[in-house]
Order: structure tokens, then C-alpha cells, then sequence
């Protein structure tokens, strides 16, 4: 048996053991419900070690993320529904369906084309009135992913922006559209415009092909990372951030920001100097 068949084996055999007479009391008393939460846990953990360049971790991680499908199945396969070799099939069954430019006779030049083909054939293995093409995106999505995808789903059957600059002019008339509603004191109103306004900076990041989710991640890891630099700034001083007023915190804010650029420039002239001439 080739090593990558036995491995899977051996998985499927240790996991009916945790669930089976005998087998891990906390294992057995799981549910689909009771564990859907780690299925979400484990993938922003992969994401993690992915992000972070850690081979083994990301290994480790993916590991973890197999596991949730093996748990699943198996409680499936204990109540007659279904089990792993069935969710393999599914998924096997489903990618040479979608990629007949691989597996049959059609043709696909370019990544466009595919994505089209791939749409089509979803659309197509649905029911007859199954119409709107993006009714069927997952309900727990993080929301800047959500917006992404169906602003790339409208896209592909020609809903979409014609330039960039139009996309920037719908921004700036979204801010100021909030500060109308703020002026209106309506929260309602102003709740809908601030959600209207994300909604067009996901539509900028994913016409430059970004993702809106991404970014903002590494907004968010900057800023905490400044915010760090603050503190560790104050509690040197022997002083607390409470104690601080608003202008000493900018002001140690503003210095990160010089610190972060200067240390970037520095790197930068480093790799210039050692680069070929």
C-alpha cells in the first residue's frame, strides 16, 4: 500500500477508535454542531503558519484542518449518512466535472476563461430555477471576503467597472454620503452609509485584483505593532497609558512612524548597495 494511502488509512482507523466502545470519552460525545467552530479555528491557523513561512507549522496546521474533515465524516458515517471515502469521491467527481478543459474536449486559453466555464458548470448543476449567482455563498463568511466574492461573481457576467478612477469617484461620493448622514443624526442612516462606503473600498482593493480581507489584516498587524512600540515607550518611562495625554500618545505614535519608515528605507538602500551594477 503506497505511504500516502496508508497514512489516510491509518487516520480514518484512529479516529472511528477515538469515537468508537471504549475510545475517548470527550471524542464520543462531539457533534457536527458541537465542533463546527474548529473547522473555522483551523483554518485561520493554517492561514497563520502559511503567512508566517513556518513549512512545519503550516504541515502541522493542515494536519489539523484534515482532521476536522476525518471527524465529520466519521460521525456522518456513524449515523448511515455518508463517510470519507464518499466526501473524496464528491470532490474528485467535482473537479473533473468543472475542468473539462482538462479531463474532456472543450477549451480554456486563459484563468478568465476557466473561471467563466467554472460558473457556468455550477450554475448549470442546479436547479433550472436557480437564477442568481450569488445566492448560494456561504453564511458565515468574514464580510470583507463576503463582498469580495460577490462583487467578483457579478463581475464575471459583466457587472462591473469600466476604470479604476470611476470606482475612486464612488468612494468619495460614499464619504460623502456618511457625512450627510451624520449631519441627518439619523444612526440608522449612518449605520448604511459606513457599510455602503466598506463595500466600495472592497470593490477598489478586488478590481486591482487585491483582496480587501488581506489588506486589512496587515493594517490591523501594523497598527498593533505600533501600538506595541507605544506602550513599551510609556511603561519604560515607569508611567502607564492611562496616565498619558492624548498629545504625548500621538507624539510617540508619529515617532514609530518615523521609526518603522526609517528602518524600511534602511533596508531598502541595504538591498540597493548589494544589488548587481
Amino acid at each position: 500500500m503506497p505511504t500516502q494511502t496508508r497514512n489516510i488509512a491509518r487516520l480514518l482507523k484512529i479516529m472511528a477508535r477515538l469515537r468508537g466502545p471504549g475510545g475517548c470519552p470527550w471524542d464520543r460525545e462531539q457533534t457536527h454542531r458541537s465542533i463546527r467552530h474548529n473547522l473555522i479555528e483551523e483554518c485561520y491557523e493554517a492561514i497563520d503558519a502559511l503567512d508566517a513561512g513556518d513549512t512545519d507549522a503550516f504541515k502541522d496546521e493542515l494536519g489539523d484542518l484534515l482532521l476536522q474533515v476525518v471527524f465529520h465524516a466519521q460521525m456522518a458515517s456513524e449515523d448511515g449518512k455518508f463517510d470519507f471515502d464518499a466526501v473524496a469521491k464528491s470532490i474528485n467527481d467535482k473537479l473533473i466535472r468543472r475542468h473539462p478543459h482538462v479531463f474532456g474536449t472543450t477549451k480554456a486559453r486563459n484563468s478568465a476563461e476557466v473561471l467563466q466555464q467554472w460558473e457556468a458548470i455550477k450554475k448549470s448543476e442546479k436547479s433550472a430555477s436557480s437564477i442568481v449567482h450569488v445566492e448560494d455563498l456561504p453564511k458565515h463568511l468574514p464580510a470583507l471576503l463576503k463582498a469580495d466574492k460577490v462583487q467578483r461573481k457579478v463581475a464575471r457576467v459583466g457587472f462591473d467597472w469600466k476604470h479604476v478612477k470611476d470606482i475612486v469617484a464612488k468612494i468619495e461620493e460614499e464619504v460623502r454620503e456618511v457625512k450627510g448622514a451624520m449631519a441627518s443624526k439619523s444612526r440608522k442612516h449612518f449605520e448604511e452609509e459606513i457599510g455602503d462606503l466598506l463595500f466600495a473600498v472592497v470593490n477598489l482593493a478586488r478590481f486591482e485584483n487585491l483582496q480587501a480581507e488581506e489588506l486589512l489584516n496587515r493594517s490591523t498587524t501594523k497598527f498593533v505593532k505600533r501600538f506595541q512600540t507605544i506602550e513599551k515607550a510609556v511603561h519604560t518611562s515607569g508611567r502607564r497609558l492611562e496616565d498619558c495625554t492624548l498629545e504625548e500618545l500621538n507624539a510617540l505614535w508619529e515617532s514609530a512612524k518615523l521609526k518603522r519608515r526609517t528602518a524600511v528605507a534602511k533596508r531598502k538602500g541595504t538591498h540597493a548597495a548589494a544589488a548587481p551594477r
